[in-house]
């Protein structure tokens, strides 16, 4: 499955889920906002969103600094 993720492509084996996803990227799911082809997730849809070949995925990542 190949997937859009910040403007690179990617292939995947297997079909992922956003959270599945997310860590497979070891990203932290409370620091990244997460659309796929132009609609922002909410937290509470990353175990169940599914996705699908071809998909745009933007991850904005939030960091801290002082």
């Amino acid at each position: 499955m190949e997937l859009i993720i910040n403007a690179e492509r990617h292939e995947y084996q297997e079909p992922l889920t956003v959270l599945e996803l997310l860590q497979r990227l070891n990203l932290n799911p409370e620091r990244v906002i997460v659309e796929i082809n132009r609609t922002i997730l909410s937290p509470a849809e990353h175990h169940e969103t599914e996705l699908k070949q071809g998909d745009t995925i933007e991850l904005v990542q939030f960091v801290g600094g002082g």
